[in-house]
Parts: C-alpha cells; sequence; structure tokens
C-alpha cells in the first residue's frame, strides 16, 4: 500500500508534521516494505493555496492513505474524492505512525480537522491598521 506521511525531514526518522499543506516534506512509503520516496512539499511556501496543491500532488502521486496531524477544508474534499484515505491525529516518527496506522491505532477521518488557513500562522484579528474611520484629534 502506499502512504504518504508528512514529516519535518525527509526520512522515517523524520518526526510527523501536524500540517498538511504547509508541510515541509512527504515520505511516500510502502508499507510492505517499508521502502520510501522523500520530497520537500512544493506547495509549503505557497502564498495562498497551499493545501489544494498539496492534495493535487497526492492525487498524480497515486497515494491510497494519507497520514498527517491534521487537514484542511480546501483538501479534504479533493483526497477524498480521489479515493484517498485520510488519517488524522498521526504523530512521533513517519515509521511509528505507519506502524500505528497498520495496527489499526488510528481511524480515517470523516472531514476537515483545522479551520481554513490554520498552517499559515496568522494572528487572528491581527490587523493594527486604522482602517477607514477619521483620525481622532
Amino acid at each position: 500500500m502506499k502512504i504518504c506521511v508528512t514529516a519535518t525531514t525527509g526520512s522515517l526518522d523524520g518526526t510527523v508534521d501536524p500540517r498538511f499543506g504547509r508541510a515541509q516534506y512527504f515520505v511516500i512509503v510502502d508499507s510492505e516494505t517499508m521502502e520510501f520516496e522523500a520530497f520537500d512539499n512544493p506547495a509549503a511556501s505557497a502564498s495562498g493555496g497551499a493545501g489544494i496543491q498539496a492534495a493535487q500532488i497526492m492525487v498524480n502521486k497515486g497515494i491510497e492513505v494519507l497520514l498527517t496531524g491534521g487537514i484542511g477544508p480546501n483538501a479534504f474534499p479533493i483526497l477524498s474524492s480521489a479515493g484517498i484515505k485520510v488519517i488524522t491525529g498521526a504523530n512521533g516518527t513517519v515509521a511509528n505512525a505507519i506502524e500505528q496506522y497498520k495496527n489499526g491505532a488510528l481511524q480515517e477521518t470523516a472531514g476537515s480537522t483545522v479551520p481554513a488557513h490554520a498552517g499559515m500562522g496568522r494572528r487572528v484579528g491581527g490587523g493594527g491598521g486604522q482602517g477607514m474611520g477619521r483620525r481622532r484629534p
């Protein structure tokens, strides 16, 4: 089975990255042999639409299962409609997450688990500008 794990480094010893669209790396593992392919996530630095771009990469790579910490509302429907099982709540190392999944400790999620733009590192309500109002003396 072809499983992709979001990771902070490109190895089986790397830690699971809790983000999907802005994960640093994707590690695609053959669950039978544990052979893997790791690559930088080109969507991680996108100004917008990182989840959608990352989801399309998963579809193009033909993965069957995605293990990640959380999934956003824009990426989930793309993955789901392509028949990719999305498993959230993965943690520890990439190898450990694969074993947890194979042992039935991680279950498929039914929808997004994080709000839109959760991985962007923005402050909520962090404007701070004066806006359109008149300045008071």
